[in-house]
């Protein structure tokens, strides 16, 4: 779960990261009460989960509250690369004399944590390490050994940070581990971490993305989940605990595991290319279990998208009988009802396969298509969701 700057913001001050004070601002009123509050120049951030913000024009900078208030009128509704901003942060300005990057992210390739720092930021990462990868320090991090001052110390140094500034820094990055291991982070970034007219260290802009799968010994983070920008068939996929992901297509997709469902949407999309260019519509997987309540929940979620006009059900029976799964979508089809009203096309291999097969054979529903193998599923799926 990303989160956005304000509540990234909020989290390092708790652990101690030395931030700028900022307020949260729905309306342009509020943005003007908000630099009214803090006084002298502030900057007007748009807060949405997105970069480049700045060159889309949603950071302005406001010298009073009348130009804070004005600002807020120009970013509010703005649209950032799809993403339309509902909320700003009025942030307190502050004298910028240099300007640096750093990151702990998971390295899951080599399954460890990671360290990106240079002393240069206040661009994108992706260009720094693409133009100048050597400015670009990277650093491995042992989960069991953590990161201390001494190590601190050497990502500094290997970011070029002159001597000077080496013991400046070094606690900064600390912290923002701490941060990162107690938040269950999967990534926690500051750019630009800055150098002040006066000497001081303060991260002004913050990324924080949260590990989803740490949310039952974090139940304080479903508050910081943005219900409103949320999808409303992702969100009810949550509510029965499937693993749901929707994306734009036509073919909506059932398996039961993440491997099959991957391959079942690579084979959907090659058969699509034959359809007019069909292609999948979401990434669905009930798991190993396939009960008539969750194949229902599942069929719901799918069927609640308008962009669906068939849906491919890909399961192999292993744990699961396919006997089981065919009772599933007979019973699921009972509890939708009416509800039901797009094409199946139903493809079951594995243990008892052709008991399951049978079964759907007897309950000759109108809206299922038995097929043979995955192959031919998918091409059934991609042209009756062309025709």
């Amino acid at each position: 779960m990303d989160l956005f700057e304000y509540q990234a913001r909020d989290i390092f001050e708790k652990y101690g990261v030395p931030v700028l004070p900022g307020i949260i601002a729905d309306t342009p009123a509020e943005a003007r009460a908000a630099a009214e509050k803090l006084g002298g120049v502030t900057v007007v951030k748009a807060q949405v989960k997105v970069g480049g913000r700045g060159k889309a024009g949603g950071v302005k900078v406001a010298k009073t509250p009348d130009e804070a208030e004005a600002a807020a009128e120009a970013i509010l509704g703005l649209d950032i690369k799809g993403h339309v901003v509902k909320r700003v942060m009025v942030a307190a300005g502050a004298d910028i004399k240099e300007e640096y990057y750093f990151s702990v992210l998971l390295d899951r390739a080599n399954r460890s944590y990671l360290s990106l720092s240079s002393y240069e930021g206040g661009m994108e990462i992706e260009q720094l390490a693409e133009e100048r990868p050597d400015a670009l320090a990277r650093v491995e991090v042992d989960p069991g050994e953590g990161l201390d001052l001494a190590k601190a110390k050497e990502i500094a140094i290997a970011a070029k940070f002159p001597a000077e500034l080496v013991d400046q820094v070094a606690p900064v990055f600390v912290t923002l581990y701490d941060v990162y291991v107690k938040e269950d982070a999967t990534l926690v970034e500051v750019n630009p971490l800055i150098l002040t007219g006066g000497g001081a260290i303060l991260a002004i802009d913050g990324k924080v993305s949260l590990d989803e799968n740490a949310a039952f010994r974090r139940p304080e983070h479903e508050e910081l989940e943005d219900a409103a920008a949320t999808d409303p068939l992702e969100a009810k996929a949550k509510e029965h605990d499937l693993n749901y992901v929707k994306l734009d297509g036509q073919v909506g997709i059932i398996g039961n595991g993440a491997g099959l469902v991957m391959s079942t949407l690579d084979v959907v999309a090659y058969a699509g290319e034959n359809h007019g260019g069909v292609k999948p519509a979401n990434f669905l997987d009930i798991g190993g279990g396939a009960s008539a309540t969750i194949m229902a929940a599942g069929l719901d979620v799918i069927l609640g998208d308008e962009q669906v006009k068939s849906v491919f059900v890909n399961v192999f029976g292993g744990i699961t009988s396919c006997v089981a799964v065919a009772d599933g979508i007979v019973k699921a089809l009972e509890i939708l009802g009416d509800a039901a009203t797009k094409p199946l096309v139903v493809r079951l291999d594995g243990n008892q396969v052709e008991e399951g097969r049978a079964i759907l054979a007897a309950a000759n529903h109108p809206l299922v298509t038995i097929a043979e193998n995955m192959d031919q599923g998918a091409d059934k799926a991609a042209e009756l969701a062309a025709a």
